[in-house]
């Protein structure tokens, strides 16, 4: 069976048990794949990057014509950090709800809206209301070129800049460091590993470090960095707090020692 988040953020728990530790969200509008249906309150399910958890049931709507449908259809994302989905398009109207950068949903083509607008469909079937600018249509895969790629997952990482640290989140409310690399990539159109490190079956390879560009990764004993040029690098760094910058240079101020000095490789898609 196949299920969407209908939830702002859904958490993935290690265990069937709300006290259990997260270790990834996912956000509104993404599908997923019941693994396992464990009980009437959890299931084991398995995202479109092929990690696997326990999710509640109350934040998925299980439906696999609905979701086939979802996936055919809803093809834009938020791009803003937050975004009201109102009533209808104007400022004053009530709110339906909030969405986080990274939400999926779907446009719905109306061309008697001022073009400020759009209308949305949610995954309840509603209509609602945002600002056209907070919506960007979905990359398909392979449809960029390798520096298109290079400088949009660059872009997309910075956007981010002074969010929380959250352990196993990815939205502008608290990311992780994978969580902002996986994110960076995946509203481009690429679907990496989750977690700090390099795995078969997925897009990113090893790489030389003499090799480095702007867009690749850097991975550290636990840690994970998208390389943004000249020495630079974001992560969401949990000694930092939140999602900074650091640098490479040790004459640089922004310089850290103990992720400079210890990086386990260099992780490319090219």
């Amino acid at each position: 069976m196949n299920a969407i988040v209908k939830s702002i953020i859904a958490n993935l728990h290690a265990k069937p048990d709300e006290g259990s530790e997260i270790v990834d969200e996912v956000l509104y509008g993404m599908t997923v794949k019941i693994m396992e249906d464990v009980d009437e309150s959890w299931a084991r399910i398995q995202t479109t990057y092929r990690y696997e958890d326990y999710c509640q049931k109350e934040n998925i709507i299980v439906d696999n014509k609905k979701t086939d449908a979802w996936r055919q259809e809803a093809n834009y994302f938020i791009k803003q950090s937050f975004a009201d989905v109102l009533r209808q398009p104007r400022i004053q109207s009530a709110k339906m709800m909030t969405l986080v950068k990274g939400s999926i949903i779907c446009s719905i083509t109306n061309d008697e809206l001022d073009p400020e607008w759009a209308a949305v469909q949610l995954v309840s079937g509603e209509t609602g209301y945002v600002r056209r600018q907070w919506l960007q249509e979905q990359i398909p895969e392979n449809s960029l070129s390798e520096q298109q790629i290079r400088e949009n997952v660059v872009q997309t990482a910075l956007s981010y800049l002074a969010a929380p640290y959250r352990w196993g989140g990815k939205s502008p409310l608290g990311i992780d460091c994978s969580g902002l690399c996986s994110m960076a990539y995946m509203l481009n159109g690429v679907l990496i590993y989750r977690d700090a490190k390099i795995v078969d079956g997925f897009p990113i390879k090893q790489i030389a470090v003499e090799r480095l560009q702007k867009g690749d990764l850097l991975y550290f004993p636990d840690h994970i960095a998208l390389y943004i040029g000249d020495d630079f690098y974001v992560h969401s760094s949990l000694g930092g707090n939140e999602v900074n910058i650091n640098s490479l240079n040790e004459l640089h101020p922004l310089y850290r020692k103990d992720l400079a000095t210890t990086i386990t490789a260099v992780g490319s898609l090219f």
